[in-house]
């Protein structure tokens, strides 16, 4: 479930604060007890930056917060103070943050077994030698040396709850409450963590139009959970292989609370287990079942302002695009959209979405005109010259006899006038 490609039927599903805690917990378990070595290499053809520590042995952990991970390199301590001065291994721990993109997953192999698209790896000391990799086949993921959570992300929707809580209801009058609350639920400034297939279901368990204001939904809500203590909001992992009936009637029955659910939803992925996050394993029975909404038979989808693919039941909201037109049923197929999550990415987006709309229509324009439509204009623009050439040599002989005409009327005029003078002298004198 954490890499687009190793999902059967949404390949292009990303990972979201489930993956990535789930990406951390495999992490721990894989390195426990091993011990690490010489450089970390990058491949040749992945554009983040060299991750600049070389150390005789260390040890890697992994924590997770919202949509990042972060490993901690540490050295271990060594006898030969001398040795690790002159080789300039590193005696401090080194913390590398990994945002996973669209495809990014880590995994544990020997060396001969390494993944395509490996483009970070960390190898042990140990003969065979193992490797922690970072994959990435797509590329947009990266990481940071020396790195810490970037600051403009908001506390993580599952183990930072108060803080989230806190920190959404006290920012309800920003603009950026202004928007669907579909599309607030992606802004990592406030609900980090959430990504398309959380929202989608959020939202359908409590039955909330995509497309109706954020502030409107939230804005009721306290920045203290009065149900945090009582009993969590039902695990539906038990009766999800059954028909969508009991399905529906689990999602009416749960609580309204919106921040609440941010929370307990993204837990119950977790608490699916290793089925959830194993690169090694194929099937993800037990995640497409618990899906209710995301790429479900029977519900709708619609595009939001940011390109992103909604997944809903029922009415859209009034601030629907103008431009979508909401399809028909779709059954499960294997296309979705890019991820993203930052105001920055999202204009890139858009930008390039337009142009290559002017692309298209380009093209149309082009293959409206065959060659075949081509051609014959091109001979009927040929013969009409050709015409016009004859029509204008076998005219040359008139127009030649039309000037000497002219020219010879021209010249006769000037001998009468003084005949005319001569005559009037004439009667002059008899007179």
């Amino acid at each position: 479930m954490c890499v687009a490609a190793q999902l059967p039927f949404v390949p292009t599903k990303m990972p979201e604060g489930p993956e990535l805690h789930l990406a951390s917990l495999y992490v721990n378990k894989m390195c426990a007890g091993v011990v690490f070595t010489g450089p970390v290499q990058k491949s040749e053809v992945s554009k983040s930056p060299d991750v600049p520590f070389t150390c005789e042995s260390y040890r890697i952990t992994a924590t997770s917060r919202g949509k990042e991970v972060k490993l901690t390199l540490t050295p271990m301590k060594s006898d030969d103070s001398k040795q690790r001065v002159k080789t300039e291994q590193a005696d401090h721990p080194m913390d590398v943050v990994f945002r996973f993109g669209m495809s990014g997953y880590f995994r544990f192999t020997t060396e001969h077994e390494l993944p395509k698209h490996a483009h970070l790896r960390f190898y042990s000391k140990e003969m065979p030698r193992r490797v922690l990799s970072f994959v990435d086949a797509r590329r947009f993921g990266s990481w940071q040396p020396n790195g810490t959570w970037q600051p403009d992300r908001g506390p993580c929707i599952m183990f930072e709850y108060e803080s989230f809580r806190e920190n959404v209801v006290s920012h309800l009058s920003d603009r950026a409450f202004d928007r669907p609350i579909c599309e607030v639920l992606l802004n990592q400034k406030y609900f980090n963590g959430i990504g398309n297939y959380l929202r989608a279901e959020i939202l359908f368990r409590l039955n909330i139009p995509p497309f109706v204001p954020a502030r409107s939904v939230l804005e009721g809500l306290d920045s203290e959970d009065l149900c945090e203590n009582k009993k969590p909001v039902k695990n539906g992992i038990t009766d999800t292989k059954s028909s969508k009936g009991p399905k529906q009637k689990r999602a009416k029955g749960e609580t309204g609370d919106l921040l609440r659910l941010c929370h307990t939803v993204p837990l119950e992925v977790v608490n699916l287990g290793g089925k959830g996050y194993d690169p090694q394993k194929k099937d993800y029975s037990d995640f497409e079942a618990w899906l209710q909404c995301y790429y479900v038979d029977g519900m709708k989808s619609i595009r939001d302002h940011n390109g992103r693919t909604m997944w809903f039941k029922g009415d859209a909201g009034p601030m629907v695009p103008k431009d979508s037109k909401s399809p028909k049923a779709k059954k499960r197929v294997k296309k979705e959209d890019d991820h993203d999550y930052t105001d920055k990415k999202k204009v890139a987006r858009s930008r390039s979405a337009s142009t290559s709309k002017k692309k298209v229509v380009k093209e149309e324009t082009k293959t409206k005109t065959p060659k075949k439509e081509k051609n014959a204009r091109s001979k009927e623009t040929r013969s009409k010259r050709e015409k016009a050439e004859k029509s204008r040599k076998e005219n040359t002989p008139q127009l030649e006899e039309k000037r000497l005409t002219r020219r010879k009327s021209s010249s006769a005029e000037p001998t009468a006038v003084p005949q005319r003078r001569s005559s009037r002298g004439t009667r002059q004198s008899g007179k």
